[in-house]
């Protein structure tokens, strides 16, 4: 057609952890780094293939913002807690931190409580005077507080921290770590908004980048950012709900919390000019700046204070990474299998889908050490009672039923 768009050579863009990084993945990147509206790339060492920009991708924009780019879970994030009180307390009293976790937490695609929580963000204007998150408002906020499913977690773990980090000063302690978004609002905005940019450049953009389809921000691209906003302060609001919720509960001091979110774009400067940032399972990563990078259920996770990589576009990586689909992982691991890793690293599980075996994943060791320019970790999290979105297909609740969760469980029966 003669109006087609005319797609670029590459826009610079540098690679982390090229060899555990698979093709399809690769061409991802480079289709996006060829769109017009392209100015600058970066690929994180946990990178796998997602809708349009991959899942570890870092796309720079000129006046353009890419949904799918951001991602379907908007503003995704996770949340460290920490606690006065030593790691020890996790062995103590393991029987009641699992409960404490099973009660004051709602996962799944569904899932929402009963009596919707209290929380200054369902007060926010944008509910209003949007008419995407007007139509959204009453489910969003029965979903308040609550994770999804896949990869988002709850755990609790211990911590040892090397350096101080915020108020929190070096030493061992009890912490609480949450993976969670935007809920159905997030999702329903990035399918709705995609559809919308796809139907604009119908016809000239070539069929296998149409999930590259971008907004302008002086016009449609304006209503998404302000919806994009929103859904970050919904999703921080999550965590703070089900944070509050927990240490409420626990009765424990708060030390200080830290928090950083993956799924957004951002105005940022780039090579000397003001441009969009888009993050799609990556980390912020500028000079000086806290994060937390998690691995799998059994794995650590990592504080981090981000070195200002401007190669990286002030990022890193946002996790471990898949290494495999969710139909492979289940072709090739078994509950069995899964008990037996969890007990060699003294993790219970509450509750999991078998896709998320930690073999699923990459080696969260190699993704630090090839990104050792982008990040300097700080604290190191051990993942020791964890809960995920219940395994429908398997159709059961619990994977693993080790050490005390096993103990826990005969109790029951017997009460």
């Amino acid at each position: 057609m003669s109006d087609l768009l005319t797609l670029n050579q590459a826009a610079p863009y540098k690679i982390w952890g090229r060899e555990q990084i698979d093709a399809e993945t690769l061409q991802q990147m480079d289709r996006a780094a060829r769109l017009p509206v392209a100015l600058r790339g970066a690929l994180m060492p946990d990178a796998h293939v997602g809708y349009g920009l991959p899942i570890g991708g870092v796309l720079a924009t000129a006046d353009a913002v890419i949904p799918y780019a951001v991602g379907v879970d908007i503003a995704c994030r996770v949340r460290m807690t920490v606690f006065n009180a030593p790691p020890h307390t996790i062995e103590q009293k393991r029987e009641k931190l699992r409960v404490i976790i099973e009660e004051n937490t709602c996962f799944g695609e569904g899932g929402e409580w009963q009596t919707p929580q209290q929380h200054e963000v369902m007060d926010d204007p944008g509910w209003r005077e949007l008419p995407f998150a007007r139509q959204r408002k009453d489910l969003a906020w029965r979903q308040l507080g609550t994770s999804g499913g896949g990869n988002h977690f709850a755990e609790f773990g211990a911590l040892a921290v090397s350096g101080p980090v915020g108020r929190i000063p070096p030493g061992n302690y009890l912490a609480l770590l949450t993976h969670s978004g935007s809920r159905r609002f997030g999702f329903e905005a990035a399918n709705h908004y995609t559809a919308v940019a796809k139907n604009l450049l119908e016809g000239r953009l070539p069929k296998d980048y149409m999930n590259l389809a971008w907004l302008e921000l002086g016009r449609e691209g304006a209503e998404y950012w302000a919806v994009m906003e929103l859904a970050g302060r919904y999703a921080s609001a999550n965590h703070a709900v089900i944070h509050r919720r927990i240490a409420s509960a626990l009765r424990i001091e708060v030390l200080d919390s830290i928090e950083n979110h993956h799924n957004f774009a951002w105005k940022e400067s780039v090579d000397g000019m003001l441009a969009v940032v888009h993050r799609k399972g990556a980390t912020p990563a500028g000079r000086d700046m806290l994060g937390v990078i998690p691995g799998s259920m059994s794995a650590p996770s990592y504080v981090v204070r981000g070195k200002g990589s401007a190669e990286s576009l002030n990022s890193a990586a946002h996790g471990a990474g898949r290494q495999m689909s969710r139909a492979e992982a289940r072709r090739q691991f078994t509950w069995e299998q899964l008990d037996r890793k969890l007990r060699q690293a003294q993790v219970d599980l509450i509750s999991a889908g078998l896709d998320e075996v930690p073999g699923a994943y990459k080696d969260i060791q190699w993704v630090m050490e090839a990104q050792a320019d982008l990040v300097e970790p700080l604290a190191e999290f051990q993942p020791r009672i964890v809960k995920m979105a219940p395994d429908r297909q398997a159709g059961r609740r619990r994977s693993a039923k080790s050490g005390a969760a096993e103990r826990s469980g005969r109790r029951k029966k017997r009460r």
